[in-house]
């Protein structure tokens, strides 16, 4: 059966931008905001949503999809409050961008339905700027969508199989990982990053001021590595929370390259961390435009 109603509770940067992204492939179905009134308006005047409402239990009725799109820990709360209210029918997933505490929230609530009644996701798209006025329906175009089902969990039927193929219609490419190695491998490939870009552009202000016309002298270089540091706080400090033990040993690994070549500056290691450094650009593929 066609999904016929889809709610998106938190409709800003993600949820905003999933709802444009469907509606500009064509989902004939109701999308249904749940947020606050004025966010919800937003998201209404912009295409995002059809209508909503600031209550949970409102916004699920008849809804054969409801998405999770809040920050992390406000996602671990909700599986618990609006999981129990959902009909046995209905599919839970979420776009949290650490998973094993969402994965624990979720078995806690579903018990051994789990696997039955929730879906746990993370696309890797996003902007340093946040809110559903920002929402850009061609956001997740390329952009890998990670799952990381239960065990036992069949991705090839039902509303699991349609809830993908939406995912696949809007041009993102899913991945299936457990969520253990979900948390560890965005540690490194988000996460570190975030936290690089921030203590950078925290020490430049430092260093020179917050006037300073510092990224135009920097070129491009410096434009690319502080822009993510506009990020909100109110999103980053759920992810340092909610996946602290596998950022914590990223940043301690980044941290002893960092001083090592600090202290070898003026020695061959310094063309070895190079030419090390080198190889990773001859594994990653070009990303597609």
């Amino acid at each position: 059966m066609p999904i016929r109603q889809i709610t998106i509770i938190g409709t800003g940067l993600i949820g905003g931008s999933f709802g444009l992204a469907l509606r500009k492939k064509k989902f004939a179905g109701r999308i249904v905001g749940c947020d606050r009134d004025s966010t919800l308006e937003k998201a209404r005047m912009c295409g995002a949503i059809d209508g909503g409402s600031p209550n949970p239990g409102d916004a699920i009725q008849g809804s054969q999809i409801v998405v999770l799109a809040t920050p992390v820990l406000a996602i671990v709360d909700l599986v618990e409050r609006v999981g129990p209210a959902l009909p046995a029918k209905t599919l839970l997933t979420d776009v949290g961008s650490t998973k094993a505490a969402v994965v624990e929230r979720a078995q806690k609530v579903f018990g051994k339905n789990a696997a039955r009644r929730f879906l746990p996701g993370h696309p890797m798209a996003g902007k340093e700027l946040s809110g559903v006025e920002f929402a850009d329906a061609d956001l997740f175009q390329n952009a890998v969508w990670f799952l990381t089902p239960f065990a036992g969990q069949n991705l090839n039927d039902g509303l699991f199989a349609e809830y993908a193929g939406w995912i696949d219609q809007i041009g993102a490419r899913i991945a299936v990982l457990p969520a253990e190695e979900h948390d560890r491998l965005c540690a490194w490939i988000s996460h570190v990053p975030q936290m690089i870009s921030t203590a950078l552009a925290g020490a430049l202000v430092e260093e020179f001021g917050a006037e300073a016309p510092l990224l135009p002298a920097g070129g491009r270089a410096l434009q690319e590595m502080t822009r993510i540091s506009a990020s909100p706080y109110s999103m980053w400090r759920d992810i340092a929370i909610s996946n602290k033990k596998n950022l914590e040993d990223a940043l301690w690994k980044v941290e002893q390259r960092l001083a090592h070549i600090r202290e070898n500056l003026a020695t061959r290691q310094l063309a070895d961390e190079f030419e090390h450094a080198h190889q990773l650009r001859k594994t990653v593929p070009a990303r597609k435009k």
